[in-house]
This record gives structure tokens, sequence and C-alpha cells, in this order.
């Protein structure tokens, strides 16, 4: 069968990251090229101008505007792992903004972002550097909704099962 062996390779790196194949990762695996544009592009982010709580805390908030409660459950997870306060998270789930004023400005920026496909007027640039959310921070999160997306609809299409590993 065409593909197993690209399959298998992804399931083995995965597994050695976390500990497991995510549902999601099993998925999105039926087009191994899919697989690797996401698993690739958070790889890639992780070494972006974002710190990894501020990144988790976007993911959720995307996954939160996109209605995708397999990727809320895991970014909620993440986001307590990044050490995100549990009423930030709260909020966030919620789809109110969290009171730590950076993570505020980010998902803020997010849904912002989001609202307008990323149609931002030169004032909606100004008042967001104002806040402390700079260029290439907002093309961070512009990368991450791309990420979120496609992984988002995925769950959205095949109604994937939320993980044990996320309910925690």
């Amino acid at each position: 069968m065409p593909g197993v062996d690209a399959q298998d390779a992804i399931f083995d790196a995965v597994k050695k990251k976390f500990g497991f194949v995510p549902n999601l990762i099993r998925e999105m695996s039926r087009n191994p090229a899919v697989a690797r544009v996401y698993l690739d592009g958070q790889a890639a982010i992780g070494s972006g101008v974002l710190s990894h709580r501020e990144q988790q805390v976007i993911q959720l908030a995307i996954s939160v505007y996109n209605e995708c409660d397999y990727c809320r459950a895991a970014h909620g997870l993440g986001s307590r792992r990044a050490r995100a306060a549990p009423a930030d998270i709260e909020a966030i789930q919620k789809g109110t903004l969290p009171e730590d004023p950076r993570l505020r400005s980010l998902v803020s920026a997010t849904w912002q972002v989001l609202d307008v496909r990323g149609a931002l007027t030169s004032q909606d640039l100004r008042a967001l550097e104002a806040e402390g959310v700079d260029r290439a921070q907002l093309y961070e999160i512009v990368a991450i909704i791309g990420l979120k997306t496609v992984s988002n609809y995925i769950n959205h299409i095949a109604h994937t099962p939320i993980d044990e590993a996320f309910r925690e």
C-alpha cells in the first residue's frame, strides 16, 4: 500500500516525541504529506519569536475560535503544562480574554486577525504595536493560524476522538 512506510516513519517520530501517536496524527496521516506539513510547521514555529507558553495559548485561542474540541483539549493541556494560569486558560476556553496582560494582547490579536481574515488596517497595526505585538509576532500568529486551521478542519471532518492523554 503506498504511503505505509511514510506513515510508519511519521508514527515512529511522533511516538518518540510524545510517547504515543495522537488520534489527530493518525487521522492526518491518511495523507503523509499533510501530516509532514503540519508536524514540520509545528517544529519550525517552535523556534519562533514567541515563547512556548504564548504559542500554546495562541493555539488554544484559535481552536476555541474554530470550535475544535480536540485541539481545545490538547492545547488546554499544553497551556497548563506551559504554566499558563488556570484562570487565563478558563477565560480563553469561554471565549473571553485572559487577565495576564501579555496573553491578553496575544489572544486579542489572534482573534482580531481571525475576525478580519488578516485584513488589518494601518490603525489596527498601530494599536497592536501599542499593545506590544510587533510584526514578527503577528506573522508568527498568522503561521500558527494556518497550522491550526489544518488540524481544526481535519478534526471537524473526521470527528476525531479526543485522546485520553488530553483529558487530564
